[in-house]
């Protein structure tokens, strides 16, 4: 979803309700309602990816930012046992969450660095404005992924994965960092 930042950050409020509300009417067992509404929650995230690559490409900082994802995924570990998740669980979670995120930004990089200009719109700052949301994300992120957490190895999660990731299919670069963002979500057991 290309918005201009600007309007991003307008509707981000109501893309977050929205897209867990649309989620939640799903009347299916509760293994693909939890995941729908974890997979809507991992799209908010990337989406906010975009605003991120508008900062980093102002201030030419460079996307691979390996003490910010080391912080990161720290603090989701700590978070793990308040929520009785297995830390290795949750560095793994995390860990795909940050490579999508920054499959986009440079998928992002690429296209404005071919037309030589980023879009002209409103930046946003990122430790200000878009690290808090991320922040929040974080939270219900977790809570999302503990109760997705038993639909995990049942037989039917890839499916779900791929009706949950149909439904909110976007464009080409976010669709790819959505499966990214994924693929780890369902364990396959082994013959």
């Amino acid at each position: 979803m290309f918005l201009k930042p600007a309007l991003k950050i307008a509707l981000l409020p109501l893309a977050l309700v929205g897209g867990n509300a649309i989620a939640a009417q799903s009347t299916s067992n509760p293994g693909p309602r939890a995941l729908e509404l974890l997979v809507a929650t991992l799209k908010d995230r990337l989406e906010i990816a975009d605003l991120v690559a508008l900062t980093k490409w102002d201030s030419a900082m460079p996307i691979q930012d390996g003490d910010r994802e080391s912080q990161v995924i720290d603090s989701a570990q700590q978070t793990a046992a308040k929520f009785g998740i297995n830390k290795d669980d949750i560095k793994e979670l995390l860990a795909a969450q940050i490579e999508a995120n920054k499959l986009v930004q440079y998928g992002l990089h690429a296209a404005w660095f071919t037309a030589g200009e980023a879009p002209d719109t409103l930046r946003p700052d990122l430790k200000g404005q878009i690290r808090p949301q991320l922040d929040d994300l974080q939270a219900r992120l977790l809570e999302q992924y503990v109760r997705f957490s038993p639909y995990r190895t049942h037989p039917d999660c890839s499916v779900w994965l791929k009706q949950a990731r149909t439904k909110l299919a976007s464009d080409p670069l976010h669709d790819v960092a959505l499966v990214r963002a994924t693929g780890e979500l369902c364990i396959r057991n082994k013959p």
